[in-house]
């Protein structure tokens, strides 16, 4: 079985044969490359032809995907608003901490 899946730079994929996860992080068409990050935070790349004779296929996102991206700026998560928005203890009374 060959991958039928377009690599798309910000898309989850899975290597079926291998069982392993990774997101598309770059496309270099000068050099016929296609760079990838794995869940684990790994680096890979693979040509064009080795991509499309893989057993790749979409995947969604998975629960955790940012855990071995631990450089990445809170901003480039997609969050609008990376406030906590906890309660401001002052303002609660004690009924608030009982429920």
């Amino acid at each position: 079985m060959t991958t039928v899946a377009d690599p798309i730079i910000g898309s989850w994929y899975k290597d079926v044969e291998n069982n392993l996860k990774f997101k598309v992080v770059a496309i270099e068409e000068s050099d016929d490359s296609i760079e990838v990050q794995y869940l684990n935070g790994d680096i890979g790349e693979y040509d064009h032809d080795s991509w499309y004779n893989s057993t790749f296929d979409y995947i969604e996102d998975p629960e955790d995907w940012s855990a071995p991206f631990d450089d990445i700026e809170t901003d480039d998560l997609g969050y609008t608003d990376p406030d906590e928005h906890k309660p401001n203890p002052e303002d609660m009374d004690i009924e608030d901490y009982l429920d």
